[in-house]
């Protein structure tokens, strides 16, 4: 089959049997236009993926119906958005950059109130709002809203969804996008779709993944792992309603999407551009590793996994192209790196630095981050990482075993050290943070605390140590200061920007007390803002030195759409790179990962042209004739030619 041919005759027909007449004569024009730049590459995909099936074709049709209505749905504002960001493609990659995520409820009392405290958020510098799942989901546990039984109705408790669209348009007049998230692989056991399954409808049951005993799931399990092997065992769940074994990667609420389905295709296809019509600018992709099922295999990172993403990507191209995708995938680094194209995803979260950052934080030694970052720090220049300390999730020591044997290092023996040293169980540990997921089987676990708690302020203000304090805020400034320069869009989870502590209260809800990562989910109060004012907290401390590296961000824009190059230095507890710029800019940037002073070679400032340097950090200058650079514990540089 000649695709390229095959392409242009199926585009024809269906352009030949839909109606189009609803649209304006520009509007309509547009739309063929996308059509026709786009269709090949989702013709193919489409191909690829269902040209097994004797009804491809009907559901192509369906789509291209899909897509048509998406983009007649489309505000006229959001299609002039989608003009302006096609003529900036990469206003990611702007030093001006400063992402915040939060639940709308912990951040403010619901959707209204958040946008009032926009000014909030302005004062911070905060240009990209990810809101974490606000749709209607079961009542009790929800998996923390990624449980979504409606895609189109806002969580009662929070608001309503025009309340949530007139916070996209203020957002937006401020300068803030709106990020939220697209959670694909799965729905709630309330979804409409669930329900209709749960009565027997056939056509439903096809959307998800059901047996009417074990063989199957059995075979299938072989290869599985366990997400969550604290709550439940295996990957699947009986439900009694329906009377069959139903595939419940996460939780036995969450069912698993059916995509060697195309009406699933379709249908979450419908969903997204519902999203993205709200007025969002970006899409964060829930746990895309898993949304393709291959037997024999784990059922992660599978070749379709690719090729959906790839094609829903296409499908925005043609009617919502303002709008971009961020992959989250907690997994292997080399599969991370996978999902993280101009065509799939443009946006990634980085957990390689994230994990390493506080592995570095332990260690003091910084061999591993910097082998690790020399291998797998390099993207697609159209691409941006997304780098944050902490998040709404739990830590996984997710780097690559083959990096850290050359360095000497036991991939396994190490992550059991990060365990026992980040839940306090180590002898010496300054951490205070909660095992989650741990395997009664083989004792591995992920960690979960907040970035102040991890970084060893809880421990320090509970022994009223001042040198245990002192070290704690030096760590926050100094991965703070890596997020803000390394290259990507530096994401503040919201409550680390004022350094609020764990919240342990989610043992006292039955609804929580089996999920440890609400124990860095902590409600920003009015009360923790003011207490962030007052010059003798921990908090303004934290505050202030964060406002200071996000003002030095914005006024260096080698810090935005530049190069990174990782360095080799001789101290193994310092971590340094450069950035540049096409336009001849550079910046060198020098981190200790020590509490003690640290003495490295003053051949680093070759880096930069001149003979004096400017720290923009310190406000000190540098010469090269000095006999080496000595930082102090925990230092960083942010140097400059002068």
């Amino acid at each position: 089959m000649n695709l390229e041919i095959e392409s242009k005759r199926s585009l024809k027909r269906i352009l030949d049997s839909i109606d189009l007449t609803s649209m304006s004569k520009a509007d309509q024009q547009l739309f063929e236009q996308r059509l026709h730049n786009h269709f090949p590459k989702l013709f193919t995909l489409f191909l690829e993926t269902y040209g097994h099936r004797y009804d491809v074709f009907y559901y192509l049709q369906e789509l291209i119906v899909c897509l048509a209505k998406g983009f007649g749905e489309r505000s006229r504002a959001l299609k002039q958005k989608d003009k302006q960001r096609l003529a900036d493609p990469l206003w990611y990659k702007n030093e001006n950059m400063l992402g915040m995520a939060c639940y709308v409820d912990l951040f403010a009392q619901d959707l209204q109130d958040l946008q009032a405290k926009i000014p909030y958020l302005k004062s911070l510098g905060i240009t990209y709002l990810h809101l974490m799942p606000l749709y209607d989901s079961p009542k009790g546990d929800s998996d923390g809203g990624y449980a979504v039984s409606d895609y189109r109705k806002v969580n009662q408790k929070l608001g309503t969804t025009k309340d949530l669209i007139a916070l996209a348009k203020a957002l937006n007049k401020e300068g803030i996008s709106l990020v939220l998230d697209f959670v694909f692989n799965h729905t709630s056991d309330e979804h409409k779709w669930a329900l209709a399954a749960k009565q027997g409808d056939p056509e439903f049951q096809d959307f998800y993944y059901m047996f009417d005993d074990r063989t199957i799931p059995d075979q299938y399990e072989h290869n599985l792992r366990e997400i969550f092997p604290q709550v439940r065992r295996g990957n699947y769940t009986w439900n009694e309603d329906a009377q069959k074994w139903v595939w419940t990667t996460f939780n036995n609420f969450q069912w698993d999407l059916n995509y060697s389905n195309p009406a699933v295709f379709n249908g979450i296809t419908s969903e997204m551009l519902f999203l993205a019509n709200l007025g969002c600018e970006a899409l964060r992709l829930d746990a895309l590793a898993f949304i393709w099922k291959e037997m024999g295999t784990t059922c992660e990172n599978q070749d379709k996994a690719h090729k959906l993403i790839q094609a829903f990507n296409s499908c925005l191209q043609i009617s919502a192209p303002a709008v971009v995708f961020k992959s989250e995938a907690i997994v292997h680094p080399d599969e991370v790196l996978k999902y993280i194209d101009p065509e799939e995803c443009q946006l990634s979260y980085n957990p390689l630095l994230m994990a390493l950052l506080w592995n570095s934080l332990a260690t003091r030694k910084t061999n591993l981050l910097t082998q690790s970052m020399q291998k797998s720090f390099s993207i697609s220049p159209k691409c941006s990482w997304v780098n944050y300390v902490r998040c709404h999730d739990d830590i996984g020591w997710t780097f690559d075993d083959k990096v850290a044997e050359h360095l000497g290092i036991d991939g396994h023996n190490h992550r059991q050290f990060l365990n026992q040293f980040y839940t306090g169980r180590f002898d010496g540990s300054f951490a205070k943070g909660v095992a989650f997921g741990e395997n009664p089987s083989t004792g591995d676990c992920r960690v979960c605390g907040s970035m102040a708690s991890l970084a060893g302020l809880e421990q320090g203000i509970e022994l009223n140590d001042q040198e245990l304090i002192q070290n704690a805020l030096a760590r926050i400034q100094l991965i703070n200061a890596v997020i803000l320069s390394i290259g990507g869009i530096p994401l503040l989870y919201s409550g680390d920007e004022i350094g609020l502590l764990n919240d342990y209260s989610y043992r006292l809800d039955e609804s929580k007390l089996h999920d440890a990562r609400w124990v860095n989910r902590i409600a920003l109060t009015e009360q923790a803002i003011n207490d962030s004012q007052n010059p003798k907290s921990t908090s303004y401390t934290v505050s202030k030195e964060l406002q200071n590296l996000i003002a030095l961000r914005k006024n260096l824009p080698v810090l935005g759409d530049a190069n990174t190059q990782i360095l080799d230095n001789q101290n193994p507890h310092v971590f340094a790179y450069t950035r540049y710029s096409d336009e001849g800019e550079v910046l060198l940037a020098i981190n200790n990962f020590s509490e003690h002073p640290q003495l490295i070679d003053s051949e680093i400032l070759q880096q930069l042209d001149g003979s004096k340097y400017q720290d923009h950090i310190s406000k000190n200058t540098l010469s090269h004739a000095q006999n080496g650079i000595q930082l102090a514990g925990y230092q960083v540089m942010w140097l400059t030619a002068k």
